[in-house]
């Protein structure tokens, strides 16, 4: 699966793997290694027109460096949040003063930010959000409740989509609040226990969180208009880094069909090719859509192809280990948490693929009414 680098991006992808090569090792921890890639200048390398970012470097490069960071096993990202879905946000729809107080700290790794987007009730279906912010004073007093809000438990800042206008329907009313999470006895984080036996995603309550008027993007009431423009972010130079994981989790299913004699079996067979196939597909939709605005419905294909692809994956995955898939790495302990193996990780955390970040269902129906020009679908009022 190769780009097709010209000689200067290839001097860019070599110099990218040279230091992640040098410096992508074990870590203390997550916030470390942030600052660290953000002192080497690689956090921020699409942000050339803001004027904050770190070294300036072309789509095509910011691809190799994606591609790179995922084939050298690097540290899981905290925050990717910040770098790809609020920084070309504020670049976006910011002031001048919120460029200048968000994005250098975002560049050098030293403030984590979280998306407050879904709520109970209001998950795919965004703008039924009923978490209010009423204006006081110099600023605005936030109360109600986020869900399924990653890497909340880490973060410095939260960008809250809320209603500000207390008689508004629907997408009417929203705005878009910079908030900071160190509010004691205002915001409470509570971890979410998956069935992977881990946390990555977290209820977050506001109970009179405070956030000040000039954090309000894009102005009071234009929250909608700034959610949106963020989810499009969303896909894109990620998506190419993201199917680099997905080939060698692939790759990894297959070794383990030949290993144990499972690739014999013509339906494996078949299914592992079918899977080479649609990863191809995927990675040359992300080719073709890569960098575009123009196709309205690319994001929501992009999600409805590696959502079903990943979770079908992680069925592959159990299906060639057999009856060994039900066995953990570790001895069970009522007292101590369950282990999992790589492949059964895969397996219980891909069935969220097709419900995070927008479920099939609300991404068919996108495509059905901004692509194909369906009737809009009714929604009831808030």
């Amino acid at each position: 699966m190769d780009f097709g680098f010209s000689e200067e991006d290839e001097d860019f992808r070599a110099e990218a793997r040279a230091w992640l090569a040098s410096h992508a090792g074990p870590v203390a921890d997550r916030r470390t290694w942030e600052r660290t890639l953000g002192a080497a200048g690689w956090i921020g390398i699409g942000w050339a027109e803001s004027g904050y970012g770190n070294r300036t470097a072309t789509l095509t490069q910011q691809v190799a460096w994606a591609e790179e960071y995922a084939r050298s096993s690097a540290p899981p990202r905290s925050g990717h949040i910040g770098e790809n879905l609020l920084a070309p946000t504020l670049v976006a729809h910011g002031t001048e003063e919120q460029k200048s107080r968000f994005l250098p700290p975002v560049a050098a790794g030293e403030e984590l930010w979280c998306q407050g987007y879904s709520e109970p009730g209001a998950g795919s279906d965004l703008a039924g959000v009923r978490t209010v912010a009423v204006r006081e004073g110099e600023g605005y007093r936030i109360s109600g409740q986020k869900i399924w809000t990653s890497l909340a438990h880490e973060a410095d800042w939260c960008f809250v989509l809320a209603r500000t206008d207390p008689d508004s329907r629907r997408h009417h009313g929203l705005s878009f609040l910079l908030v900071p999470m160190d509010q004691p006895g205002r915001i409470e984080v509570c971890p979410i226990r998956q069935m992977t036996g881990t946390s990555d995603f977290n209820e977050v309550f506001f109970d009179g969180a405070h956030a000040r008027a000039e954090h309000v993007v894009g102005g009071e009431g234009q929250g909608w208009r700034v959610a949106m423009s963020l989810l499009g972010f969303e896909r894109g130079v990620s998506t190419l880094a993201q199917q680099i994981g997905f080939a060698e989790e692939l790759a990894a299913v297959v070794q383990t069909a030949v290993r144990n004699g499972a690739v014999r079996d013509p339906v494996v067979r078949s299914r592992l090719v079918r899977q080479w196939a649609e990863l191809w597909t995927m990675r040359r939709h992300a080719l073709r859509t890569l960098g575009g605005s123009a196709d309205p419905g690319a994001p929501s294909v992009a999600k409805l192809l590696w959502a079903g692809w990943h979770q079908r994956l992680g069925e592959l995955a159990m299906q060639v280990r057999g009856a060994a898939a039900t066995v953990g790495p570790a001895d069970w302990s009522p007292s101590a948490p369950y282990e999992l193996d790589a492949d059964q990780h895969l397996f219980l955390f891909s069935r969220a693929d097709t419900i995070y970040g927008g479920s099939d269902q609300v991404q068919r129906t996108i495509i059905a009414e901004r692509v194909l020009g369906l009737p809009r679908e009714p929604k009831g009022a808030v």
